[in-house]
């Protein structure tokens, strides 16, 4: 019960801020240096909320948001991100499904950096740093992982274009990728840089729709068509099937990294294996 009170104050804390941001964002949403900002300065705020209640709930240094490995796990998160989503998008392209017409920097790419910035530290805050760590201490890591990840998918149905196979589509790729990175680390950091990496290279490089949330203008002029089972419909390239095979062997990769440091929780070892983990090395080491 006591575990119960405390995940669901450190979820309430983070959505709150999450919104705040989210209203903050789109009130200034059409001045690209304001929405810079306010993204950062949401993304910031919330880890300082998280930070601070994990502190005060669970009495322990806050090791999976701490200051070592920051940069590194974040670029290189970032840099995995950019790397899988351009796979999925040179398959398409390859089937000819993707078409781009020129290059044109444009004013968006530098809001969306804060956009982002704000969606990936919130969300893998609220989905990774509060509920799979609270599941995982009940279920082992590959319940919680399975839970975490259709809450994730589930989470996206609210969104515009919104449709069932999208969001079984990001319970498969985030909730199983995103999962398996932090699994992987023990560290929020390589998760963040992945969720950033993966959605500004969706939105301000190769300017598609990302998680059914409308189109968008980035670096590249570009147009996508075909079968919604290659291009992912209205719903963006994250209902792609090359989508879900991409992020399922990032997350194998990473899963792979997990059972060799011994990071992987059994079900019946839970929160007594858990406190053994912070000594193993991450990835960003």
């Amino acid at each position: 019960m006591k575990l119960f009170f405390r995940t669901v104050l450190q979820l309430v804390a983070v959505v709150v801020v999450a919104a705040a941001g989210g209203q903050a964002i789109t009130a200034v949403q059409k001045n690209p240096w304001l929405m810079l900002a306010v993204g950062v300065g949401s993304a910031v705020a919330a880890l300082f909320v998280y930070k601070g209640l994990v502190r005060l709930t669970e009495r322990r240094r806050v090791v999976e948001a701490g200051a070592r490995g920051l940069v590194p796990g974040l670029l290189l998160g970032t840099a995995i991100g950019v790397v899988v989503f351009g796979c999925v998008i040179a398959n398409i392209w390859f089937l000819g499904y993707y078409r781009a017409h020129g290059v044109g920097l444009h004013q968006a790419m530098i809001g969306l950096v804060g956009y982002m910035a704000a969606a990936a530290v919130t969300e893998e805050l609220m989905f990774r740093g509060v509920l799979f760590r609270a599941l995982e201490r009940g279920t082992g890591t590959w319940l919680a992982m399975l839970i975490s990840g259709l809450l994730f998918g589930a989470y996206h149905l609210a969104n515009p274009d919104a449709s069932l196979w999208g969001a079984a589509a990001i319970v498969v790729e985030a909730g199983g990728m995103l999962t398996a990175a932090y699994v992987a680390t023990r560290k929020l950091w390589v998760p963040i840089g992945l969720h950033f990496g993966w959605n500004y290279a969706e939105a301000a490089i190769f300017s598609t729709e990302v998680s059914g949330n409308g189109g968008n203008q980035g670096l590249l002029d570009a147009t996508m068509h075909g079968p919604a089972l290659i291009t992912g419909g209205e719903f963006g390239p994250e209902g792609s099937l090359y989508s879900i095979l991409c992020c399922v062997g990032t997350a194998v990769v990473f899963l792979l990294v997990a059972w060799r440091r011994g990071k992987l929780v059994p079900r019946k070892a839970r929160a007594a294996r858990l406190a053994t983990l912070d000594a193993v090395p991450t990835l960003s080491q």
